[in-house]
């Protein structure tokens, strides 16, 4: 198992710091809400794929890859989740000034449009994480472990170094918080980070 799961991290981390969904929507709860809602949007971020570990455990996320329709519909919900939060960050700029960027994120809240429930929403809705975890995990498996057990377990260790990677991204934040705090400069990164996520939700509509 040792063995396994040495070039398993070595992989895991460079797909961890592939820059995706999930951590633009870290950054966007940064932008919009400081170093609290950097935590608490990576909070859901690591719920959500905690569900993922758990359907890939049990079997239940290999549905999205024999069945063409499941995975179209939980693809376009979440391409469409993907660009409701960009068109939200770009309808905030609208709004009057805040004097912090928790108050620009308390007076931009919307439910499930920000915090916990934005991380968790974005992964819960993205198929290709699931799909990624059946098709991912398997291969690091030793010959004659449990693969449901061996999977919860490297599963977890996978969101072990995610979390890590938002630890690490949340704190570098705080070197630039006095930066952030600028009205006119967070406005520039909430436009940023809306344009880019409406791309990730148009990618993820058009990607087969």
């Amino acid at each position: 198992m040792l063995a396994a799961l040495l070039p398993f991290t070595v992989a895991a981390v460079l797909i961890v710091l592939l820059p995706g969904p999930d951590s633009l929507v870290v950054v966007r709860g940064l932008v919009r809400g400081g170093r609290r809602g950097g935590v608490v949007t990576a909070a859901g971020v690591l719920c959500g794929l905690v569900v993922w570990v758990a359907a890939a455990a049990l079997g239940i996320s290999a549905l999205l890859r024999a069945s063409q329709v499941g995975y179209d519909v939980l693809r376009f919900a979440g391409a469409a989740y993907l660009l409701w939060l960009g068109v939200q960050s770009l309808r905030s700029l609208r709004r009057p000034a805040a004097s912090t960027p928790a108050q620009a994120e308390l007076g931009g809240r919307r439910g499930f449009g920000s915090g916990f429930w934005a991380g968790f929403v974005t992964d819960v809705l993205n198929p290709k994480v699931g799909v990624f975890f059946i098709s991912f995990l398997p291969g690091f498996i030793p010959s004659g472990w449990s693969v449901g057990w061996t999977t919860a377990g490297l599963g977890g260790w996978y969101i072990a170094l995610t979390a890590l990677y938002f630890a690490g991204l949340i704190g570098v934040s705080g070197t630039i918080a006095t930066w952030m705090a600028t009205d006119r400069i967070r406005r520039r990164l909430d436009a940023m980070t809306g344009l880019v996520l409406v791309g990730f939700g148009i990618r993820l509509a058009a990607e087969a």
